[in-house]
């Protein structure tokens, strides 16, 4: 029950492995963490490993919750980066050079706004390996070719 004036909450849509939406009253195919019961720390753990497990969708829907919560904090541009990190590597999975190109230079603004490491992240070297799939995006979306492959970095925190 809602409280007046209050809006029902919207049910979760459907989403394939790449995050796609799937028609409604199918079974969804990615997790669905409960983000209410987790703490920060936890939802950007929870958003590390989605990633280095090549889910992400789901990293970037667990970094985009941190970034919420994060709003009007140092940290605020950081989370928002690996978001759109997230986001990115997303439209690479499902071949869109464009996407992904313009989504990893943006993560590559928010995430440089913390330094050379945060979080027990070496974000330098995240940089450097973001900038060279951006690069590599650009030359495919300018000849019309998908994402070539690349292997998604692997983030270790301390």
């Amino acid at each position: 029950m809602t409280t007046a004036g209050a809006a029902a909450p919207r049910p979760e849509r459907p989403r394939d492995a790449a995050g796609r939406p799937l028609p409604w009253g199918s079974p969804t195919q990615i997790p669905v963490e409960d983000y209410a019961a987790l703490s920060l720390e936890e939802i950007f753990r929870l958003g590390v490993r989605h990633f280095n497990a090549g889910r992400f969708f789901s990293a970037h829907e667990a970094w985009e919750e941190a970034w919420r919560r994060a709003s009007g904090t140092a940290e605020e541009a950081f989370f928002r980066g690996l978001a759109q990190m997230g986001a990115g590597y997303t439209h690479y999975q499902r071949g869109n050079a464009h996407g992904a190109r313009v989504l990893i230079e943006r993560a590559l603004t928010g995430i440089r706004t913390m330094g050379a490491a945060h979080r027990g992240m070496d974000l330098a070297g995240l940089a450097l390996v973001l900038e060279r799939h951006a690069a590599l995006f650009g030359a495919a979306e300018r000849s019309k070719s998908p994402p070539p492959p690349v292997d998604a970095p692997l983030i270790a925190i301390g």
